[in-house]
């Protein structure tokens, strides 16, 4: 029987995502010796020593769709001229290796200075008046989506599982109720300032298009909006320059405490598939359940 790469009983790791992207650079005809794993989310990502390249290595054949999607919206934002990343070409992409889908990309070389909020909200409101293509088919928003796959997969406390399906369900009916005012379109999904580059010709391109969707733009706003009001991540004036920006604030907005309570459940579910890597994570991913289980207690979750 076939081992599974990344994917042990432990749970997606570093050491079995390396050799997963090992393996597909020998399949897409790069060399893989010395690549740098630079972050472990949802993904793992690396750095190729020998070509300007990044690997994404997504956790299982689940997320084969979704790698799927970032590859075509890689394609399409291209056609617009938007300033996004690009996926390497002539090579047929996404690669399954062992069951993990895994895609190349161009390195964007960083000009050494990080995204403004203001510069957030303006590329958002650029992305959400495009038109999308009758020929590029996305999915809806799924804020639940893969919440039980992570649940079942995750290796933390019964009584944390016990928590997060009653919370889940909570969730899910408070969605159930919720009534969106605007019109659907482009939406990123995960639209956070840390998914923007400033590049060194100091352009701001767009990064990560695995929940790219085609849903309400309030599911963008979400992000920042809830680092802000909730977790304290930015500034007034930080957060005054992305509403300025975009011209809109969420807060205002009658569904916001249930996009809140939302976007902090996959904030803690997404940290907690990695509690196993380090003892700083899993110090944070216990931060953050207790944080859930009292939802008047001041945050001091930490930014990942």
């Amino acid at each position: 029987m076939a081992v599974d790469a990344a994917r042990t009983q432990e749970g997606f790791t570093s050491a079995g995502a390396a050799r997963v992207m090992a393996a597909a650079c020998r399949a897409a005809g790069l060399d893989g010796r010395g690549a740098e794993l630079i972050r472990l989310g949802e993904n793992a990502l690396f750095r190729l020593a020998s070509v300007p390249v990044i690997v994404r290595v997504a956790r299982g054949e689940e997320w084969l769709s979704k790698a799927r999607t970032e590859v075509a919206v890689s394609r399409w934002l291209a056609e617009e001229g938007f300033p996004a990343a690009r996926i390497v070409e002539d090579m047929e992409q996404p690669f399954l290796i062992d069951d993990h889908p895994v895609t190349f990309w161009h390195l964007i070389v960083e000009g050494g200075r990080k995204a403004t909020y203001g510069e957030l909200g303006g590329v958002l409101r650029d992305l959400h008046s495009l038109t999308v293509p009758d020929n590029l088919v996305l999915p809806s928003f799924e804020p639940f989506g893969k919440q039980q796959l992570r649940l079942d997969r995750a290796v933390i406390p019964d009584d944390d599982k016990v928590f997060l399906q009653k919370r889940w369900r909570e969730l899910q009916d408070k969605y159930a109720d919720l009534r969106f005012e605007s019109p659907k379109g482009p939406v990123h999904g995960d639209a956070h300032v840390q998914n923007l580059m400033v590049d060194d010709q100091g352009r701001v391109v767009l990064i990560d298009f695995e929940c790219f969707c085609y849903d309400h733009p309030e599911w963008d706003l979400m992000v920042t909006s809830v680092e802000h009001h909730s977790l304290g991540w930015q500034t007034d004036e930080q957060y005054a320059d992305f509403v300025a920006a975009y011209g809109r604030d969420l807060y205002d907005w009658h569904g916001y405490e249930t996009l809140r309570g939302i976007q902090e459940f996959g904030m803690t579910t997404w940290l907690m598939q990695n509690v196993q890597e380090d003892e700083e994570t899993a110090a944070e991913y216990r931060r953050r359940i207790a944080g859930l289980r009292d939802d008047d207690a001041p945050r001091d979750w930490r930014p990942w």
